[in-house]
């Protein structure tokens, strides 16, 4: 099996890179956020590989780093997503961005790649919850209230704080971010009145 490749950038295609190794070009798929972060052909470059290995094919996608091909594996875990999909989620997403998504239950951001629509978003979030946060660089707290949320068992007060931020116009996400974030500096015991004040003064930062 192939798991790294280092070589020079030959040529690029619509998804994919030619990578000349020792005179043996590699056709490499990789996201388009990928591609644009290859240099020029004639230039050095090194990918992470995947091997995927079928009766009637042997396909290489590459990634810039590990942590990419770690999330391309795990997505492609998922029923009903394959590398096509797999690819064009983290095109639009860094891996990290994607954990934190994924973590914080964001649909909408997963949902803006190319064919993913909300049935396969909402399928990636109930299926990688449980590995996102290791991942992820948000607030443990803000996933934790999260989480608290979709299953209803938010404290009432820290619950109507964040419906009261989400009809201002403030997206689910970044209300229960900022709520969780109040609710830590006011402490426990926090009326909903103090807990949206504080929330506010966090989203205007």
């Amino acid at each position: 099996m192939i798991g790294k490749l280092k070589g020079i950038v030959d040529s690029f295609g619509e998804d994919w890179v030619i990578l000349d190794v020792g005179g043996v070009g590699y056709q490499v798929h990789c996201s388009s956020r990928t591609l644009q972060g290859l240099p020029a052909p004639g230039e050095a470059a090194q990918l992470a590989i995947e091997t995927y290995v079928r009766e009637d094919m042997i396909r290489l996608y590459g990634f810039a780093a590990d942590v990419e091909r770690e999330w391309f594996r795990l997505l492609m875990t998922v029923q009903g997503i394959g590398a096509k999909v797999a690819l064009a989620i983290l095109g639009v997403l860094k891996p990290g961005d994607l954990a934190t998504a994924i973590a914080m239950a964001d649909k909408a951001q997963i949902a803006r790649a190319p064919g993913v629509g909300p049935k396969v978003a909402a399928r990636v979030v109930a299926e990688l919850k449980d590995k996102a946060p290791a991942y992820s660089t948000a607030d443990p707290a803000a996933i934790a209230l999260q989480t608290e949320l979709s299953e209803k068992r938010a404290p009432q007060p820290i619950a109507d704080a964040v419906s009261a931020l989400v009809n201002l116009g403030y997206p689910q996400v970044q209300a229960g971010t900022a709520v969780a974030a109040a609710a830590r500096n006011a402490g426990e015991g926090a009326t909903t009145e103090q807990l949206i004040r504080l929330g506010l003064k966090e989203l205007a930062r």
